[in-house]
């Protein structure tokens, strides 16, 4: 609740990175175990915060660095997620918008660092039947990437 002095509380913007590459025979993407609240232990991509006078672009590739040590240049955005998290009488608590951004694999393994517990490159087709914890929307969000890189890169 917010005091008459105080703003109310706005939607926060976020920044998600996918990265699709070719390896192996099958496309993957990087995933991430979350290592804080929220979402402790839930798999989802590299991202966070849009930080002031930096695109969402530009915090997709920097949030990717910091969590994995990738390195990979954003093409272009793909789609937005709407995150709504409500306590037990399904009040919004916390609200946010995450751009999600296609981005090209340019160096690095993923090594999981800043709050990420885990991180991995995790094969698309199946990627409901692998047995993580997945974030809402994840699977969507990599078919939705991996065919938008198949046509950036016939």
């Amino acid at each position: 609740m917010s005091s008459p002095h105080s703003p109310p509380p706005r939607p926060v913007l976020g920044a998600i990175a996918v990265v699709c590459r070719h390896f192996d025979g099958a496309d993957h993407v990087i995933l991430v175990q979350r290592g804080k609240a929220p979402n402790a232990g839930w798999w989802g991509f590299p991202g966070g915060h849009v930080e002031m006078g930096e695109t969402a672009l530009q915090a997709a590739a920097r949030e990717l660095q910091e969590e994995t040590g990738v390195i990979a240049e954003p093409l272009e955005y793909l789609t937005n997620v709407d995150v709504l998290a409500r306590g037990a009488d399904g009040a919004v608590q916390r609200q946010y918008l995450l751009t999600v951004v296609l981005c090209e694999y340019v160096s690095g393994e993923p090594v999981p660092d800043d709050d990420a517990e885990q991180a991995e490159w995790v094969p698309i087709a199946g990627i409901e039947t692998r047995g993580l914890q997945l974030l809402d929307q994840v699977a969507d969000a990599a078919r939705l990437a991996q065919a938008r890189w198949r046509e950036l890169t016939r």
